[in-house]
């Protein structure tokens, strides 16, 4: 079962699907408008939680925490 973005912590890793697409990332922090800064852990790249799903969310969209 999916978490809720509210349940998300700072300094944790979790794995988001969405559209087939797997990222693994690290919460970095929370942002003033609830949105997160995180670090994807494949590519160390840092961009924001809403850039991930900014094109919708699929049928298979799920938040785990690894």
């Amino acid at each position: 079962m999916s978490i809720s973005f509210n349940t998300m912590r700072v300094g944790r890793t979790y794995k988001l699907i969405n559209y087939g697409e797997v990222f693994i990332f690290e919460t970095l922090s929370i942002t003033p408008n609830d949105d997160y800064l995180i670090k994807i852990v494949d590519t160390l790249e840092q961009c924001y939680l809403s850039e991930l799903y900014q094109f919708g969310k699929g049928k298979d969209f799920m938040i785990d925490e690894v």
